[in-house]
């Protein structure tokens, strides 16, 4: 039997019973699906997974991508992905018909993702970047670059990437330095570099294109004089045959986890020769590169509880199969010894687990139909929306971030000196979850953007939405005698976070900026504990619906499961925003204050 790497029973329930994706279905962009094909398409996920993806993951960490002066030779196997992904319509999957799309609802596809990721997370990014850089091109860029090269790009030939980081700017994008010089031939010429390139050179596609931050001579300084631009390693000539572009791959980083897709360096220019096509219009690069940015991040928390999924089932396994020691009143060692799920310690760790990755998941999908809502909505609905989703993605990128690590981490405890050997799968999803609170912008940024940005933005109104829904949530739950301690205790922690809030918002009143965004990153990790509250709370309600119907077997296990699960966030989990509540209102800018030379012997 294959290993179990994600539950479908539970993915199945996050889509139909707690956030019921199906609603979806009576809007005109989605009615083309119903349940059944939603359950084929994750089917089909499911196959392609289980049978192509897992029994390469594995090897493709231990015989990673390599430099070979040119180029980045990677696993034959891509190739064979990226145009199944093609074939099977994975790539625009959710793209309008007008671009080949089938206008999959994003909360299913998300799902679909999910399942990718936890089978093979470095072999599932490689589509993804094609999706996303295709996606530009066809919203901004002109019918002819759409023609050239995203309807090639969609059909898994081309590789696709997103061009932002430079050596010397890394996430500081207003210090990108790669320009673009103005020609009168249609095109700019490109000159400089770029690092961490995500799939940015490999030998398994026949092109790779890069939509590419530069900066056009005489722009402003700053993030206001970035443009966008289609940089292909190799452009099309006139009569449709492929020339070099003067992109040349510099490098490729050697990498702790996550080594089955490659990360280049990227040096453009070097004979003057580097071709860019203008998406849009000039300056208002960064723009084109945020309205994507909010799936971007989502799909990056996806991959995070991807591989704690995957490192949760198979600490599962281990510890109903491993038998050691015996139950704390038995005295006699002649007695068989017990498999280790029934000690205490051992389950504390599992519901630890099952809380990140299925709380995770659910704010995961959660955040996907918001972005399906708000493409069938229009005016004030639209906004609302949208406001929620912008006030959310931060956390939604962190929280399975940043606790996909812990997760993992307690997978190789439950397996002990077993989980800390490479003979076991464990360590690798460790290794592979690290790069999560780096890519797409680091915890610390994503911190700075919900307090100094997101709290405030429209005069707090993202916030007002965000209560009001968590308001709906605790009223409901506290129709269920079983759920309204933990409605009320969700209600006191909104009110602790109020306090936190204002008192903060107080100190930015009053100019002192740097001392009000000093702890940004705990007060997104104080944000984040009480979003996932909320989102089990939901789940929690979900479940008491479904036992009403007398379930029994394994989804009567699975409903009390869950209940268990949701009573450890509440009890173990949301107590920690206590004492994170004590650091935020003491505003004594203690790391401000530290000076640099202090850290010196």
């Amino acid at each position: 039997m294959a290993e179990k790497f994600f539950s479908e029973k539970n993915l199945k329930f996050t889509l139909y019973d707690v956030h019921n994706v199906e609603s979806l279905l009576k809007h005109e962009r989605f009615s083309d699906y119903n349940k059944e094909s939603f359950d084929m398409v994750l089917d089909t996920a499911k196959n392609i997974a289980v049978n192509f993806m897992y029994p390469l993951y594995s090897e493709m960490d231990k015989n990673p991508p390599e430099y070979t002066g040119s180029t980045i030779k990677v696993n034959k196997a891509v190739k064979e992905y990226m145009l199944t992904s093609g074939e099977g319509g994975w790539i625009n999957a959710t793209f309008p018909p007008e671009h080949g799309g089938q206008q999959m609802p994003l909360s299913l596809f998300n799902a679909c993702m999910f399942i990718f990721a936890s089978a093979n997370y470095s072999l599932s990014v490689y589509p993804g970047l094609i999706s996303g850089a295709a996606s530009l091109i066809y919203n901004y860029g002109t019918e002819e670059l759409q023609k050239k090269y995203a309807e090639v790009m969609v059909t898994g030939r081309w590789q696709g990437t997103m061009a932002l980081t430079e050596p010397e700017a890394g996430s500081s994008l207003s210090d990108v330095k790669t320009s673009a010089t103005p020609t009168d031939k249609g095109y700019y010429l490109i000159d400089g570099a770029k690092t961490f390139i995500s799939a940015g050179d490999h030998d398994n596609a026949e092109n790779i294109v890069h939509l590419m931050l530069a900066r056009v001579k005489g722009a402003p300084a700053g993030v206001k004089g970035l443009s966008l631009f289609v940089v292909p390693k190799y452009r099309l000539t006139e009569s449709g045959a492929l020339e070099f572009n003067d992109v040349n791959c510099a490098g490729c980083y050697h990498k702790m986890g996550y080594r089955g897709a490659p990360i280049a360096q990227l040096s453009m220019g070097e004979s003057d020769d580097c071709r860019g096509y203008l998406v849009g219009k000039e300056n208002m690069g960064l723009t084109y590169m945020f309205l994507m940015m909010n799936e971007a991040r989502i799909n990056v928390g996806l991959g995070a509880a991807a591989i704690a999924s995957a490192a949760y089932y198979s600490a599962l396994e281990y510890t109903k199969e491993r038998t050691q020691g015996r139950n704390s009143l038995e005295k006699d060692p002649l007695k068989p010894q017990i498999p280790i799920i029934e000690h205490a310690d051992i389950k504390r760790m599992l519901l630890q687990q099952r809380a990140i990755v299925e709380g995770s998941l659910s704010l995961m999908v959660y955040a996907g139909k918001l972005v399906d809502l708000s493409r069938i909505s229009s005016g004030e609905e639209k906004e609302h929306y949208e406001l929620l989703l912008e006030l959310l993605t931060p956390i939604v990128k962190t929280y399975p971030s940043e606790m996909g690590i812990v997760s993992t981490s307690l997978a190789i405890q439950c397996l002990g000196g077993y989980g800390y050997s490479s003979e076991f799968p464990v360590e690798q999803y460790m290794r592979d979850a690290r790069i999560h609170p780096i890519h797409e912008g680091t915890t610390g940024i994503q911190g700075m953007d919900l307090l100094g940005r997101k709290v405030t933005m429209k005069k707090g109104a993202a916030v007002k939405i965000y209560l009001d829904e968590i308001k709906k949530t605790t009223d409901e739950a506290s129709l269920y005698s079983d759920l309204k301690p933990y409605a009320t205790q969700l209600n006191d922690a909104l009110t602790l976070w109020k306090t936190v809030t204002n008192g903060l918002l107080g100190i930015a009143a009053k100019g002192e900026i740097d001392l009000f965004l000093a702890d940004a990153t705990l007060y997104l990790e104080f944000s984040g504990i009480i979003c996932l509250a909320w989102q089990w709370l939901i789940q929690g309600t979900a479940v008491l619906k479904m036992i009403q119907n007398s379930p029994s077997g394994s989804d009567l296990n699975f409903a009390e499961g869950k209940l268990f699960t949701m009573r450890y966030f509440f009890e173990y989990e949301l107590p920690k925003i206590h004492g994170l509540s004590i650091r935020l209102k003491n505003a004594d800018g203690l790391t401000l204050k530290m000076k640099p030379e202090f850290f010196e012997d």
